[in-house]
This record gives structure tokens, C-alpha cells and sequence, in this order.
């Protein structure tokens, strides 16, 4: 995929290579420069326009994907946190017998 910032650099290049190149009056070759500017301001905005749109929606598409691996990593959180509570209490269960089994036999 060819970046826009190369075809805008060759655009300048072409441009400048044609308006020095050509057998023309001050004037006249000033007037084109202007015009080639003003074309290349224009499509240089255009450009910019595009490339925000761009980031935009990236950003958007990033957010979104933010969100879902969060709700995965909050539901893989509670999962493991249900286990560790499962084992705790299983470990505090074991404790409490050993605990009456104390109490019985002093």
C-alpha cells in the first residue's frame, strides 16, 4: 500500500520539476506556483481529514476491543476467585473439625 505522504512528496516533485522546466515568463510560472500550492494545501487537508477519520475509528475500534477483553479478564478474575473461595472454605471446613476434635478431647 503506497503511503499518502509519497504521493503527495512526488506530487511536489513533479510539480516543481514542470513550473522550473518550462520556458515561461516570472509571472506566469509565479501564477502556477500558487495554484500547484493552493492544489497541494487542499489535498494536503483533504489528506489530514482522512488520516483523523482514520485514528478515529481506530481509536473506537480500540475502545471496544478495551472493553470486551476487560469483561473476559473480569470474568476469568471472578472464576478464579470463585475457586480460591471454594478452597478456603474446604480448608476452613478441615480446620473446624480438627478445632472440635480439640475441644472434645480437652
Amino acid at each position: 500500500m503506497i503511503h499518502k505522504g509519497a504521493i503527495v512528496l512526488g506530487v511536489l516533485i513533479g510539480a516543481a520539476a514542470g513550473v522550473l522546466l518550462a520556458p515561461e515568463k516570472g509571472s506566469i510560472t509565479r501564477d502556477t506556483l500558487k495554484k500547484e500550492g493552493k492544489d497541494i494545501k487542499n489535498q494536503l487537508s483533504s489528506d489530514l481529514v482522512e488520516v483523523k477519520d482514520d485514528i478515529s475509528k481506530a481509536a473506537t475500534s480500540g475502545k471496544e476491543k478495551l472493553k470486551e477483553e476487560f469483561k473476559d479478564l473480569a470474568s476469568k478474575t471472578s472464576y478464579k476467585t470463585e475457586q480460591a473461595i471454594t478452597f478456603l472454605e474446604k480448608q476452613l471446613a478441615i480446620l473446624k473439625e480438627k478445632n472440635k476434635t480439640l475441644q472434645q478431647t480437652s
